[in-house]
């Protein structure tokens, strides 16, 4: 957002300014663009991508959280009201690969936001959340340079980013801090049990 660069670090106004872009992502190239009637499911939908940012996620997982909030909306209008967001380039879609099995799931996917200020706009920014903003800032990095991304599997185990550029591949595993056995086994282990002989490489704060 380079109209930052003329802006005092002020939270306030930030997100002032950051807010007006977003809703005039949502409303002029997504509401207005394709005549939406219900911009409070779609709001509702941004706020649940967002709080869930990084997640693996379906049409129907999204659908019955929505309907638990009283807003019923059925999957097929969310995947509908997803490919517009995409499409406003406000959130980018991340498909999952099974890498032993060599395909790609038909469904569950991850989300993840074009510019993490704009995320912080709808939810606020909270220091929870450190840890998804850590892999949505791994995601847009590889995104801007050119790496086609997936999220992996392999063996039951997910491995955060698959980027594949130019014949070549490396594995990323984004976490906020390495602070114990566990997230070490978490982190390392999915990378150790994969033995072809690209990059693998664990991303933290």
């Amino acid at each position: 957002m380079p109209y930052l660069h003329n802006l005092e670090l002020n939270d306030e106004l930030v997100f002032e300014y950051l807010k007006n872009i977003y809703n005039s992502v949502v409303f002029r190239d997504v509401v207005a663009r394709h005549h939406i009637r219900s911009t409070r499911f779609l709001e509702q939908l941004i706020h649940y991508l967002a709080d869930t940012t990084g997640s693996l996620l379906t049409a129907n997982k999204i659908s019955d959280y929505l309907k638990s909030q009283k807003v019923n909306m059925a999957h097929n209008l969310v995947i509908t009201f997803i490919h517009h967001l995409v499409n406003a380039f406000l959130i980018k879609e991340v498909g999952r690969y099974d890498i032993k099995g060599k395909r790609i799931f038909e469904t569950g996917a991850k989300y993840y936001f074009e510019d993490t200020g704009l995320r912080n706009s709808i939810t606020g920014y909270r220091s929870a959340d450190l840890g998804k903003l850590t892999e949505n800032a791994v995601f847009n990095h590889l995104d801007y340079h050119g790496f086609k991304v997936l999220a992996g599997e392999v063996a039951g185990k997910e491995i955060d980013f698959i980027g594949e550029k130019n014949g070549e591949r490396l594995y990323i595993q984004a976490c906020m801090q390495i602070d114990s056995e566990k997230t070490a086994d978490r982190e390392f282990s999915p990378l150790l049990s994969l033995t072809d002989h690209y990059p693998k490489m664990v991303v933290s704060l």
